[in-house]
C-alpha cells in the first residue's frame, strides 16, 4: 500500500484524489487549511460557475499564451468535451451560453461539489480539514497546523495543489511560498483583474457600478503590438472590471510593469464609424441641450459623462471633437487592483522547476498541480479546465508508476 497526500481541495486536488483514490493499492488523504472544501470554486460560481467553453479544440489552446505548449498535452488527454461530460456523469446537465461559455443547467456549483465530495468518500478518500501545510520537519516528513497543535506525518507520494494568490480569505493565500527555493518562483501578480483609473467625485457618485455594455478596448503592448477586444466592462470606484478588462488584464499588466505607463483607448461607440458619428452629431441641434441633442445621437447618460470627464467645456460643444472623443477614449490607467481582489493570479511555481510529469526536480515524488504553477487564463472555463485536465495528467503518470 502506498500513501498519498494531497495537500489543497480545490479543483486540482480534488480531482487528483478521483484518479487516485479508484486505484487499488493507494490509500489518499486530502489536507486543507480551511474548514470545508472547494471554497473558490463555489466563489467562482455565485455568478454562474463555467466549466469550460466551447471553441474548437486549436482556438481553445490558444487562451494559454505562452504557456500553451506546456498546457496542450493536459488538455488533449481531458479536452472541454470531457469536462461537459464529467460534469453530467454526476447527473447535472450542462448547457452552452450565448458566449460559447459552458455552464451547469443551473448555473451552480454547490450541486456538483456536493456530488463530487460524496464519490470521493465513497471511494475512500480521506479529508483533513483544518491542517495548514509548514513544510517539513528534520526527519522529511510533512508538517501540519491543526486546531489540536502541529502534527506531522509520512506520504509515499505528494501532491501540492495549493491555489495562487488570488482570494486569500478562501485559502488561496500564497503562503506556501516561503517553503520553496525562492529560484524556482516567480512573483505572484494579478490575473483577471481590474484596473484604477481616476474618476472625478461627482463621476463616481452617479456610476460606479454600472455598466459600460457594447464597447471596444485597444491596448498597445510593451512590443508595441495592438490587441483589441470588444465587450463589456463595469465601471467601479477605483476604476474599471468586468470582462472586457479581465480579457486584455495580462497586456495591460505587463506593460504598466515595463514601461511604467500602456496607451489604453475604448470606442464607446464601436458599431458606428467616425464619419457617420461626426454627420449626426453635426445636424443642426437647435433649442436642445447639449446632453438631450448627444441623447439624439444614440449617446446614453453614461457615455456623456464619460465625455465630461475628459472635455472640457469649450471643447464639449465642438461635435467633431465630441465623436472623436467616443471614438477614440483614452484612459489612464496607473496600476492593476490588488492580487487579493483578482479572479486569478499569475506567478508561482516555475515550470522549469518541474519535469514532464510536473514533479519538483528537487524533491522526488512532490508534483503541484493548478494555480501554484506560473501561467494563467482568461475568463471562459479556461483556468478550470486546465487545472483538472492536469490533475488527471499528473494522477495517471502516478497511477502508472505504481503499476511498475
Amino acid at each position: 500500500m502506498k500513501n498519498i497526500a494531497i495537500i489543497g481541495a480545490g479543483p486540482g486536488g480534488l480531482m487528483a484524489a478521483q484518479v487516485l483514490s479508484q486505484q487499488p493499492g493507494l490509500v489518499v488523504s486530502v489536507h486543507d487549511a480551511m474548514p470545508s472544501a472547494g471554497r473558490k470554486l463555489l466563489q467562482a460560481g455565485r455568478g454562474g460557475l463555467n466549466i469550460t467553453h466551447s471553441k474548437p479544440f486549436n482556438e481553445f489552446v490558444q487562451a494559454y499564451g505562452k504557456r500553451q505548449k506546456l498546457i496542450e498535452p493536459w488538455i488533449k488527454n481531458f479536452t472541454p468535451q470531457d469536462v461537459r461530460a464529467w460534469v453530467e456523469g454526476f447527473g447535472i446537465e450542462t448547457f452552452v451560453g450565448s458566449s460559447g461559455r459552458v455552464y451547469p443547467q443551473d448555473m451552480k456549483a454547490a450541486p456538483l461539489l456536493r456530488a463530487w465530495l460524496h464519490r470521493l468518500r465513497q471511494q475512500g478518500v480521506a479529508f483533513l480539514m483544518r491542517h495548514r501545510w509548514q513544510g517539513w520537519n528534520q526527519a522529511e516528513e510533512l508538517v501540519f497546523q491543526t486546531p489540536e497543535g502541529q502534527i506531522s506525518c509520512k506520504a509515499d507520494i505528494v501532491i501540492l495543489a495549493l491555489g495562487g494568490a488570488s482570494w486569500p480569505q478562501l485559502g488561496s493565500d500564497g503562503r506556501w511560498t516561503q517553503y520553496f527555493n525562492p529560484q524556482d518562483l516567480a512573483v505572484f501578480q494579478p490575473a483577471n483583474c481590474g484596473f484604477n483609473q481616476a474618476w472625478s467625485a461627482v463621476f463616481k457618485a452617479k456610476f460606479a457600478g454600472q455598466p459600460l455594455k457594447s464597447v471596444a478596448m485597444t491596448v498597445i503592448d510593451q512590443n508595441h503590438q495592438a490587441w483589441c477586444k470588444k465587450g463589456e466592462l463595469l465601471i467601479s470606484e477605483q476604476g474599471l472590471e468586468g470582462s472586457l478588462i479581465y480579457a486584455l488584464s495580462a497586456r495591460i499588466r505587463d506593460t504598466l510593469s515595463v514601461n511604467g505607463k500602456v496607451d489604453v483607448e475604448l470606442d464607446l461607440m464601436p458599431d458606428q464609424t467616425l464619419e457617420n458619428l461626426v454627420a449626426k452629431m453635426n445636424k443642426p441641434r437647435g433649442k436642445q441641450s447639449w446632453s438631450n441633442h448627444l441623447k439624439r445621437c444614440g449617446v446614453d447618460a453614461l457615455r456623456a459623462n464619460l465625455l465630461r470627464e475628459v472635455l472640457d467645456q469649450q471643447t464639449a460643444q465642438d461635435m467633431t471633437a465630441v465623436a472623436q472623443a467616443l471614438k477614440h477614449y483614452v484612459l489612464n490607467l496607473t496600476s492593476p487592483r490588488p492580487i487579493e481582489e483578482a479572479i486569478s493570479s499569475a506567478g508561482g511555481v516555475q515550470f522549469e522547476a518541474l519535469n514532464d510529469q510536473s514533479m519538483l526536480t528537487t524533491r522526488p515524488g512532490y508534483y503541484c498541480v493548478g494555480e501554484m504553477l506560473d501561467w494563467e487564463a482568461p475568463t471562459g472555463g479556461y483556468l478550470l479546465t486546465a487545472v483538472l485536465a492536469q490533475a488527471r495528467f499528473v494522477a495517471h503518470a502516478i497511477v502508472k508508476q505504481h503499476a511498475r
